[in-house]
């Protein structure tokens, strides 16, 4: 798929990794809708930064967590644009909580949000998505999905689903709507994390530094250009899982 003229949605996309997505979407000349939570500011400075590129932005406010919400969000984009063509489910939580310690609401709102929200979004954008010649969708999970924390158990199984999600999406919404998945490693650590913390994580990772959001953003395009790739996960981590 080539990205001049094209739509996409990127759930989360006002900052930090969701703000790298959507610029990097922009810069290959897609109009962009920029769905947030909580970052109003951000979103809109994130949307400025897509029209600086010559590109249109929609900012949407929308809980990715209920369903009458991820309506919204999908009429608005298609009120705006008239068709979508790429959905980045990126909107996510993290909680750490030893495992004995998570509370039943925790465990609810973590798997709402990182595996209900992205169900809800891809099952209510299909029809947007295939109207002009089939879409793409692109899910951001992290390692947690493959690892066995117990630390974030809640957010560690949510990413699992999401993976799995991915290649049920696959082969539910083929020919007409590919879904991949990306896992990222860090590549923006926590803004609670202290220098040392970061530098441990950094020894842990087989090429001896972090990644940057732009790392990720390269392999969005990827996916959203590869038209012959689907149902796949694509591990971002410097080599992390090496280790």
């Amino acid at each position: 798929m080539e990205l001049a003229g094209k739509v996409a949605l990127v759930t989360g996309g006002a900052r930090r990794l969701g703000r790298a997505l959507v610029l990097a979407l922009a810069r290959a000349g897609a109009d962009v809708v920029i769905n947030y939570f909580r970052s109003a500011e951000a979103a809109e400075q994130t949307a400025a930064e897509v029209v600086a590129l010559g590109r249109r932005a929609v900012v949407v406010h929308a809980d990715v967590a209920l369903k009458p919400e991820v309506d919204e969000l999908v009429r608005r984009t298609a009120d705006a644009f008239g068709r979508l063509d790429v959905l980045v489910n990126n909107a996510s939580t993290f909680e750490t909580a030893p495992f004995l310690g998570i509370r039943e609401q925790d465990w609810d709102r973590v798997l709402a949000v990182n595996l209900k929200g992205p169900f809800l979004l891809s099952q209510t954008a299909a029809p947007l998505l295939k109207r002009d010649g089939g879409g793409v969708i692109v899910n951001i999970a992290d390692l947690s999905a493959l690892r066995p924390w117990p630390s974030y158990a809640h957010h560690s199984v949510s990413k699992a689903g999401l993976l799995h999600l991915t290649r049920v999406l696959a082969r539910a919404l083929a020919p007409d709507i590919r879904a991949n998945c990306i896992i990222p490693g860090t590549v923006l650590p926590p803004e609670s994390m202290t220098d040392e913390q970061v530098r441990e994580l950094r020894e842990r990772t087989t090429l001896q530094r972090l990644g940057s959001p732009e790392d990720v953003a390269r392999t969005l395009l990827f996916l959203v250009e590869s038209d012959f790739i689907t149902g796949e996960a694509v591990v971002v981590d410097g080599g992390r899982m090496l280790r």
